[in-house]
């Protein structure tokens, strides 16, 4: 009689007779082939863990992948109990409606690291805070996990750095949520754009929102419920206000966005969406800017003190210009010797708590109508079509395709806003080399290519 083997060891087994051992003799996991999976199978399906169980994951991760029928979540965590319970509760009564009978498979954690060592885990979905998101990057890679993960890519650009390359040794998928990529209008502008519509590109706008400052807030007693320490992470030990973290009552956006210890504000929270499209537009997803100039305004008090009001801009290798600023409409206008593209989201919001103005702005739109009414040829420049960028991530490991937005590209997005970020902060223009990812004899900006971690946080030991 043939041993009956789980799921776990099928895997596996399949894996080295598939790719072989190379991948493991170097310490790393291998990826799982399409075959491996029977249609819809349920003891093959692609078991997720959500990490974060907050608005974002709510709203937008967590329906993003519980659609598809070949995945499933089946464990949520946060380090705030009762968001941790409400996911819990959140999934369990989605999958009792869809499947018309009751289920109770979730299972809920309030440390990442003890999902992490959840072998029926397949894949994770990183929903939390930004100063987050390197070292759950880095922790679920060397585990196998596959990873979707909210933008930006890392707080700091060593951080992004070391996520990058930890990922692509690793083997697993990896999608950051820049969900511009998987969005129609974004990417036929920057096919236009690419295949020479308003002939040579000359100079790139990208229009962000803006974040308003806020009053000084006093000390309050850590909720019972939010393992505040382990919250803050590497960052600095500061006192706990409930604007500075998040709300305890309901979902609405969290004050930590606008707080330059857990982030950079919007140069890197849109920043990311519309600086990432740009470059797709520009040829420049593997690269980023030579020379940046930023100035910005900064709260002088109050809790919240990312930027305000700013304006950046760049120059790159090709000789194509970029302006980032708050002042520019929302979206991303390319300039070029023959005419102009303007592309924006229009009346699409992430979450409805967003700060950007839903009204009735033109998805796409141009200087001549002919110009956005073109047909892209067979023959030219042409990206990968991804309709949904959740079920994009899902089918590249599924049939082991690279997905839309991989890790060396979110890096990239996000290394360009922080330098960008830089600028702003130092009021300065700087030399930048994206080859080395060094400024160029500049003490002063290369010293804030990363911060000072705190223990047990650090991810320097990775």
């Amino acid at each position: 009689m043939k041993k009956k083997i789980n799921r776990r060891e099928f895997l596996n087994s399949s894996l080295k007779a598939t790719v072989g051992t190379s991948l493991v003799l170097a310490g790393f996991p291998t990826i799982v082939p399409s075959s491996v999976f029977g249609k819809n199978a349920p003891s093959n399906r692609i078991n997720i863990g959500a990490i974060g169980a907050g608005r974002i994951s709510r709203t937008h991760d967590l329906p993003g992948v519980w659609k598809y029928d070949f995945a499933q979540v089946i464990a949520v965590c946060d380090v705030d109990t009762k968001r941790a319970d409400d996911g819990k509760v959140l999934i369990n009564d989605y999958y009792t409606k869809k499947n018309n009978k009751p289920f109770d498979g979730v299972k809920v954690y309030y440390d990442y690291k003890e999902l992490l060592q959840n072998k029926d885990i397949d894949a994770v979905i990183i929903s939390t805070p930004d100063h987050w998101h390197a070292l759950i990057a880095i922790e679920a890679a060397l585990l196998g996990k596959h990873i979707y993960m909210q933008k930006p890519a890392s707080l700091t650009i060593l951080e992004g750095r070391k996520v990058s390359d930890i990922v692509q040794k690793s083997g697993i998928k990896f999608q950051i949520g820049s969900q511009q990529r998987s969005s129609e209008q974004f990417r036929y502008a920057a096919e236009l754009v690419r295949n020479g519509r308003i002939g040579q590109l000359k100079t790139v706008y990208v229009g962000l929102p803006g974040d308003p400052s806020g009053e000084e807030e006093v000390e309050m007693p850590i909720p019972k419920n939010l393992n505040y320490d382990m919250w803050l992470g590497s960052t600095p030990n500061v006192f706990y206000t409930e604007k500075r973290i998040h709300p305890q009552v309901g979902y609405d956006r969290p004050g930590w966005l606008r707080c330059e210890q857990f982030g950079a504000g919007m140069i890197t929270g849109w920043g990311s969406h519309h600086i990432d499209s740009a470059h797709w537009g520009m040829g420049m997803e593997l690269s980023g800017p030579i020379e940046v100039w930023g100035s910005a305004s900064f709260p002088t008090k109050g809790l919240w003190n990312v930027h305000g009001i700013f304006k950046t801009e760049a120059l790159y290798q090709n000789g194509i210009k970029m302006v980032v600023s708050n002042e520019i409409p929302n979206g991303i206008k390319y300039e070029g010797t023959e005419g102009w593209i303007f592309v924006t989201r229009g009346n699409y919001q992430a979450t409805s708590s967003d700060p950007v103005s839903a009204n009735a702005v033109k998805a796409l739109d141009a200087s001549d109508p002919k110009i956005i009414k073109s047909v892209i040829g067979k023959k030219e420049f042409r990206f990968t079509i991804s309709k949904d960028h959740h079920g994009n991530w899902l089918e590249s490991i599924k049939h082991n395709k690279k997905p839309i937005a991989p890790v060396e590209e979110a890096h990239r997005s996000c290394s360009t806003c922080l330098v960008h970020h830089i600028a702003m902060k130092l009021n300065r223009k700087v030399y930048w080399n994206p080859e080395k990812e060094q400024f160029t004899n500049d003490e002063e900006a290369n010293k804030m290519l990363s911060r000072t971690q705190r223990e047990p946080y650090a991810i320097a030991n990775k």
